[in-house]
């Protein structure tokens, strides 16, 4: 009986505990800012629009502009490019829904059908954008 009736006292005094501060809690204040903006979001939006970076040789020889989001060094973001294009098949090239996505790293490539515009990300809002010329 001993046994049983510890863990009942404790359930009581946790119930008992749960009940103290009595009364109803103090309504919030009202708020007009806006929800905080996810870090992702913000680390994308606080260096749009971007940094220019050169070119690279895409999908067929075709020329890319590369542009730089957030905490990226040109030259990480020109050798992902580069990565990312030497990385796709022919068959993922030639997809109708457009190649990708493709993983290098932690990084995330792709594009869509007939979109000139390569992007990649991270889950912590660096972004490099491709744009073929």
């Amino acid at each position: 009986m001993k046994t049983l009736a510890y863990p009942l006292l404790l359930v009581a005094v946790a119930a008992a505990l749960a009940g103290c501060g009595g009364g109803d809690p103090a309504p919030a204040a009202p708020s007009s800012a806006a929800p905080a903006a996810p870090a992702a979001a913000a680390a994308a939006e606080s260096t749009s629009p971007g940094v220019p970076c050169g070119d690279v040789t895409g999908t067929g020889g075709a020329k890319t502009t590369v542009v730089a989001h957030g905490q990226v060094d040109c030259a990480a973001a020109t050798k992902l490019l580069k990565d990312y294009f030497a990385k796709l098949t022919p068959a993922e090239t030639n997809s109708p829904d457009g190649p990708g996505p493709i993983a290098l790293d932690e990084w995330t490539c792709g594009s869509g059908a007939n979109d000139p515009v390569t992007a990649c990300s991270t889950e912590d809002g660096r972004q490099v954008e491709g744009t073929r010329a």
